[in-house]
């Protein structure tokens, strides 16, 4: 299989690690699936949502406007087969949901035996059929690297599942962790901290996965994460790509604004 382009760590250029292609091989360009972290905040209104909206009529002006959601509340309890109908229904047959993986469970899953809990964990969220775009598995700031614990998970995990692993304690930053990941076509998550640097995107699944939680974003960030977003695109591969939730719906205007920018970048 041809590799799709990464960053390197170092320098902050873009590297690309794909095959040359002639006009025969290229595939077709990859999706941005971008959003936001929840969708159900009536104060968005009039900023994002049209003023009175509310229940399921947000998820379905969402889902005029945006191509995915990361789902908060698959994180704090599992999804019911009814309130996974309901999302279903009130977004299009291309929409795509990315759920995060209940957050006890998880940490169980890791720290524990997977054998014993991934059928609870994963269960519910085969609702979503293939809606689903990727499962987000968060690994805590509190729990340092164990690769060994890391491996039966992915060992475990069910392949017919896409899986995308967030680590936010810096020690789990390792090549033997992305190989782990790449073996089992598991994509690693970027997330881009208010109090960080940059991250580098890395290619370790079929998809990018990348989350920015800053307040805002100006312009030439937003052009910036654009250019970055783009080969990755054009070498066909799709993009997960998540704003923070605000109290006014600044997030969702990101998202907009991100992906007007990368349609910009392929119409040249």
């Amino acid at each position: 299989m041809r590799a799709g382009p990464c960053e390197r760590a170092g320098d902050g250029a873009i590297g690309l690690t794909a095959e040359p292609t002639d006009g025969h091989d290229r595939p077709p360009p990859g999706r941005l699936l971008v959003g936001t972290s929840g969708f159900a905040y009536p104060a968005w209104s009039p900023r994002f949502y049209p003023p009175g909206t509310r229940g399921g009529a947000l998820l379905r002006h969402y889902a005029s406007r945006l191509p995915a959601c990361e789902l908060n509340n698959t994180f704090y309890r599992q999804p019911s087969a009814s309130a996974v109908g309901g999302w279903l229904a009130a977004t299009p047959p291309d929409f795509r949901f990315s759920a995060k993986a209940q957050r006890s469970g998880s940490l169980g899953a890791l720290a524990g035996d997977p054998v014993a809990r991934l059928t609870w964990l994963t269960e519910p969220l085969r609702a979503f059929g293939d809606r689903l775009g990727t499962v987000l598995f968060r690994v805590p700031e509190r729990v340092n690297v164990d690769t060994g614990r890391l491996a039966a998970l992915l060992d475990t995990w069910p392949r017919d599942l896409p899986l995308t692993i967030e680590f936010h304690e810096p020690s789990w930053r390792l090549d033997e962790v992305h190989r782990l990941l790449a073996d089992a076509g598991a994509v690693l998550c970027a997330t881009d901290l208010p109090e960080g640097v940059e991250p580098f995107l890395l290619v370790t699944g079929p998809f990018v996965y990348l989350r920015l939680r800053r307040d805002d974003y100006p312009s030439p960030a937003i052009d910036r994460w654009a250019a970055r977003l783009r080969p990755f695109l054009d070498a066909g591969r799709d993009a997960f790509v998540f704003f923070r939730h605000d109290d006014v719906g600044r997030g969702a205007e990101l998202a907009l604004e991100l992906r007007t920018a990368v349609g910009d970048l392929g119409d040249r």
